[in-house]
């Protein structure tokens, strides 16, 4: 039965992708930690200066052709012109309100915990709804570039926005790569569960969690969403304090050692298998 869930929510979720979702990252990730008090902040669009979102780089260079993870940052009231871009993006809300729709829809705010995904070539806008609003943004090919909607194509796939009390909630009995009797809760977000293919999902851990999170794939990658844990790459290594938006990678067959004193949620995205065990 449990293969069946985890087969099942697979395949809803991958409706929301096609076959142009990446299947493979090549850049190899190591283990490395930035957090939410080290962010290298910039311009999302340097032309527009101060009236363009703040950018904070997490891992890789949007500016060029290859993957890359960052934060935007809006300001109470910011709603963009319309606009494409040349690269589809995918997006979870980490504070705040957002919308991102057809520049003639209806707002429909997307709450923190929320996923989106903006295809290549679709005109839409952005805009902010809370006093404070901030989102984690994933590309897997560069440079990202905000263009005129003259300029609009389409590349083939739709644009999704997932409220977070839309999100499918697998727990610890359903999925095999998760310790029993852990109270932890996945959700799949975009990818493919075959084998060693690239794919993201949302990791709910409890209060008080503690164990492990070893890496079997070359590349894994991880945002905090909400929440924060505390994280050492060995027993004796540096202990970092990682509360949201804060981001550690691992190298392949590295350990992560966790624990959380609030719930917290992390997106990570893999390109294979990782396991998660209690301590």
């Amino acid at each position: 039965m449990k293969k069946s869930i985890i087969t099942f929510v697979a395949i809803l979720f991958c409706i929301y992708t096609n076959a142009q979702t990446p299947t493979t990252d090549a850049v190899k990730s190591k283990n490395e930690v930035v957090t939410a008090d080290n962010v290298e902040w910039g311009w999302l669009n340097p032309l527009r200066g101060d009236k363009s979102p703040a950018a904070g780089k997490l891992w890789g260079d949007r500016t060029k052709n290859e993957p890359a993870g960052f934060l935007v940052k809006f300001k109470k009231g910011f709603s963009s012109p319309a606009h494409i871009h040349n690269i589809t993006y995918r997006g979870v809300v980490i504070k705040g309100l957002l919308h991102n729709d057809d520049e003639n829809a209806e707002k429909q705010w997307l709450p923190a915990g929320s996923y989106w995904q903006q295809p290549a070539g679709e005109a839409h806008i952005t805009a902010a709804g809370s006093q404070e609003n901030m989102a984690f943004l994933d590309i897997q090919e560069g440079p990202y570039l905000v263009q005129p909607t003259s300029e609009a194509f389409d590349n083939g796939e739709k644009p999704v926005n997932v409220d977070k009390t839309n999100l499918v909630w697998l727990n610890a009995n359903d999925i095999e790569w998760v310790a029993a009797k852990s109270n932890v809760e996945t959700a799949f977000l975009w990818g493919s569960h075959n084998k060693n293919q690239l794919r993201a999902t949302l990791l709910k851990l409890p209060a008080g969690f503690s164990g492990k999170i070893k890496n079997l794939s070359p590349n894994f990658r991880a945002v905090v969403i909400s929440g924060g844990l505390m994280q050492q790459f060995s027993k004796k290594g540096v202990v970092n304090q990682l509360n949201a938006p804060s981001y550690f990678g691992a190298e392949e067959n590295a350990t992560s050692i966790i624990s959380t004193d609030k719930e917290t949620v992390i997106y990570i995205r893999s390109n294979g298998k990782f396991e998660l065990t209690l301590r």
